[in-house]
């Protein structure tokens, strides 16, 4: 029986997991002709391709030479940019690239961040104040990552709105649905919009150094080696960008998943110690993540079928991480779980550079919103989901309290 996979169906986007399930056990290779690519769900499958050298994650610079010159120079500042990103990356470009942003963003200066975050936490809840209802993304998950990536890297924290915006715009390309209306034309302005910003403090930092992030990288050097300026400002636009969607969904994401098992939550709220392992366990149970993006190099079998050079593989990560061959009672959330590592953010030399800093924020966040609030509900009406193969999240949270 052939297995009705679309993605944008709004009853999948707001519940993907029965159709992972079926996949999983009926079609665990699936073509999508809607797609025009694989989408692999086990999580064994899924491990094996993010650690296969004969997969490339270099799927943008293929993409981009199939423009004819006249569309690809429309987006000349997307190719410019977003082609210099690690992600996008094989060794050793890939490599070389991680290597020397990790020299600066790593987990010694991730740590340092805690006081911060935890300051940040406390000023945007009381900010909110004694109200009854408020928009739990537009209002706490996703003010908390992004001035945090923005304090690391010394921009303004008066620039909050105006880059949220660019970098909702820039999402369009990343992971929307292909008949977005002008997403094409929206990323390339957001992103040249947020490259010039980021030109503009390189250029500061450079004659006058600072106790951030940027200034950091800008003098960063290595055996001779260093970033270029385009290289700069496209690491500075990934952290930016990356380092709040994700935050955003995985925090929006996981109080829902608490709301949903309170015996669970009420477990972490009476013991504040239990984070790391809660934090984990959330990202496994419904992480920001729905897919990583491969390219087959060499043909391969896999499950009786035929992967060809040049075809494109969804890693679908949610499905994954609710594999029963993987987890005992997938479905259920376990704040005190035994297990593999969930895929939320990849596996190997591809794993996200900024993982750490999203488990950190968790760890803060979570449980300083069950400290604060006794009682949590989603508020009424219908939440709407991403339209997004990238991105796991809702497009607002409102949630209503009580004392």
């Amino acid at each position: 029986m052939t297995i009705d996979y679309r993605p944008s169906d709004p009853q999948f986007l707001a519940d993907p997991f029965p159709l992972y399930q079926r996949l999983r056990d009926q079609d665990p290779a699936h073509w999508s002709a809607e797609l025009k690519a694989w989408v692999l769900t086990r999580y064994e499958d899924v491990k094996r391709v993010c650690l296969d050298g004969q997969m490339s994650s270099d799927r943008l610079r293929p993409f981009f030479a199939t423009l004819a010159s006249s569309e690809a120079a429309r987006m000349e500042q997307l190719m410019r940019t977003l082609t210099l990103w690690m992600v996008f990356r094989d060794p050793p470009e890939h490599t070389r690239l991680r290597r020397l942003a990790s020299r600066v963003f790593n987990a010694r200066t991730i740590a340092a961040l805690r006081p911060n975050i935890e300051a940040l936490t406390a000023w945007l809840l009381e900010g909110i104040g004694g109200r009854p209802e408020f928009d739990f993304i537009a209002e706490f998950a996703g003010p908390l990552p992004a001035l945090v990536i923005m304090d690391m890297l010394g921009v303004p924290r008066a620039e909050l709105a105006r880059l949220k915006h660019l970098s909702d715009e820039m999402a369009l390309f990343i992971g929307s649905a292909r008949d977005t209306p002008d997403k094409y034309e929206r990323a390339e302005a957001a992103t040249r919009e947020m490259a010039g910003l980021f030109r503009a403090l390189i250029a500061e930092r450079r004659r006058a150094p600072r106790a951030d992030l940027l200034s950091e990288l800008v003098r960063l050097e290595e055996n001779g080696d260093r970033l270029s300026e385009d290289e700069l400002v496209a690491t500075c636009v990934l952290l930016l960008f990356a380092g709040h969607e994700t935050t955003t969904h995985h925090i929006a994401n996981g109080l829902a998943a608490l709301l949903r098992f309170p015996g669970e939550l009420a477990k972490l709220r009476r013991n504040p110690a239990l984070a790391p392992a809660a934090v984990e366990e959330l990202l496994r149970y419904d992480g920001p993540i729905g897919a990583q993006v491969r390219i087959v190099q060499e043909p391969q079998r896999l499950h009786g079928r035929e992967l060809k050079a040049g075809e494109r593989v969804f890693l679908m990560m949610n499905a994954a991480n609710r594999d029963p061959r993987a987890y005992d009672e997938p479905d259920r959330l376990d704040l005190e779980r035994h297990g593999p590592p969930h895929l939320s953010f990849g596996y190997g030399a591809h794993i996200c550079l900024g993982f750490p800093l999203a488990r950190l924020e968790g760890q803060v966040a979570l449980p300083a919103v069950l400290a604060r609030w006794r009682h949590i509900e989603p508020a009424a009406g219908r939440v709407e989901w991403l339209d997004s193969m990238v991105l796991r999240g809702m497009k607002a949270f409102p949630i209503r309290l009580g004392s």
